[in-house]
């Protein structure tokens, strides 16, 4: 029997925070009789932040009224500095109900993706100055309560979304940007500049790219020539592989201090389950990240991303879609892939991250110690070979205690298993389990 150790007297700082999302809480406060509300659960999870993209496209976010640019500024013709050109009232409810579930908004500052036949919003501006100065009124109706605004202070204000999708591809019409890219960087170069010198103290930054780097290189390289400014580097990864992100958010790290950028943040703001996008894998990869596969996933990608050079992780997404593993789009009700995120909220009440001195192939953890000296841990068995052989672990903390030992597997939701001092777990390909000093 392998097993995990853990050194109670060297730790490693804080954990990042690695359990935010795209999408809030499905919860209508101007509805008192909804049959339906993850409001609670959510809430539960202690989600930091979640990333406004795409909101646009989900009815109980306010659908087509809310958190676009187009949505928000319907008529781009319109007197910039006039309150009544602005429609905020949907956004403002998204974002209140949000704030109420302990969650502060990402907010990204463009367009949601597009596959429609026909687009709409995703063309460059046609007047790159005053689209600048729209998203600099929706700051301040945020932040600094502008046409009757709101005082929420967010601190992320991302510009556009995945500028690079197919970017370099000559048959497919890119869903979320139909610019060159040599337009883009002169919007972001105008926009960042502009928000940046109003709003000094504010994180602004992007691109969110799709995962294109030499793409993400060229953005960087102009960027320092002109002395843009960049407080957050932002892109997407799916994989079915964990250690893809980690590889990623190396090249990332490099180039940002390449470029002149070692400040920034790195952010990963979409990641998910895809083992593929072809008509063999995607419809498995949609059916994997509904079941205790996705969970698992999660949980690794977590274990990984805490001593890798990414900043932030938000999960794609908590939004009613496809690509929700948390929560089922009939019910609301939880899915497997919640409570990794639910369970990740514990390691905020710790003083410090521990980590294994050993390790088990296809087993990772995350371990945290509290004040008091007692500990969290939570592991998983991913692989994405499904008929991957049980295994036999223990988990050795270095010292005596009593520990509760909860499991999440095909047929136990957060279930308490057994409450023991020497610990000693069977687990099956994508179980996961959470022990917790008593």
């Amino acid at each position: 029997m392998q097993a995990l150790k853990f050194d109670m007297s060297k730790t490693y700082g804080r954990f990042k925070i690695l359990n935010a999302t795209n999408g809030g809480p499905w919860h209508k406060r101007h509805n008192a009789d909804q049959p339906r509300s993850n409001f609670a659960e959510y809430k539960a999870a202690r989600i930091p932040y979640s990333r406004n993209h795409d909101s646009n496209l989900c009815t109980g976010y306010g659908g087509p009224y809310a958190h676009d640019i187009t949505a928000i500024f319907p008529n781009f013709d319109a007197d910039v500095n006039d309150p009544e050109s602005y429609d905020f009232a949907c956004t403002d409810e998204s974002l209140l109900v949000t704030l109420e579930a302990g969650t502060q908004t990402f907010f990204r500052l463009g367009q949601s993706i597009e596959h429609h036949i026909k687009k709409h919003g995703i063309f460059p501006p046609k007047d790159y100055d005053k689209w600048a100065q729209i998203c600099e009124h929706i700051i301040l109706h945020y932040n600094e309560g502008w046409a009757d605004g709101l005082h929420l202070d967010i601190q992320y204000w991302e510009i556009w979304n995945e500028p690079d999708l197919y970017a370099d591809d000559d048959e497919r019409v890119s869903p979320t940007w139909l610019g060159t890219r040599e337009q883009f960087f002169d919007l972001y170069e105008v926009a960042a500049k502009h928000l940046k010198s109003k709003f000094p103290n504010l994180k602004i930054g992007g691109p969110a790219i799709c995962g294109d780097f030499e793409w993400g290189e060229q953005f960087l390289r102009e960027m320092s020539r002109r002395e843009v400014p960049i407080d957050f580097f932002s892109w997407h990864t799916y994989t079915s592989t964990p250690e893809k992100f980690v590889t990623r958010a190396n090249i990332a790290y490099k180039l940002l201090h390449d470029y002149g950028y070692a400040d920034a943040e790195n952010i990963l703001n979409e990641w998910n389950y895809v083992r593929g996008w072809n008509v063999e894998h995607f419809p498995y990869s949609i059916n994997a990240i509904h079941g205790i596969k996705n969970a698992s996933f999660i949980l690794a990608t977590m274990a990984l991303a805490q001593p890798s050079p990414i900043d932030m992780l938000m999960y794609y997404d908590t939004r009613p879609s496809a690509f929700c593993g948390a929560f089922d789009m009939y019910s609301y009700k939880p899915l497997k892939g919640y409570y990794p995120l639910k369970w990740f909220g514990n390691f905020y009440d710790t003083k410090a991250e521990i980590r294994s001195s050993t390790s088990i192939d296809d087993i990772y953890s995350l371990c945290g110690i509290k004040e008091d000296g007692k500990v969290i841990c939570m592991l998983t068995y991913y692989s994405d070979d499904d008929a991957s052989a049980d295994k036999e672990i223990a988990i050795d903390f270095g010292k005596v205690g009593k520990y509760e030992i909860y499991l999440l597997d095909q047929n136990n939701d957060e279930t308490l298993i057994d409450t023991v001092e020497d610990i000693k777990l069977k687990l099956s390909i994508h179980s996961c389990v959470l022990i917790k000093e008593i």
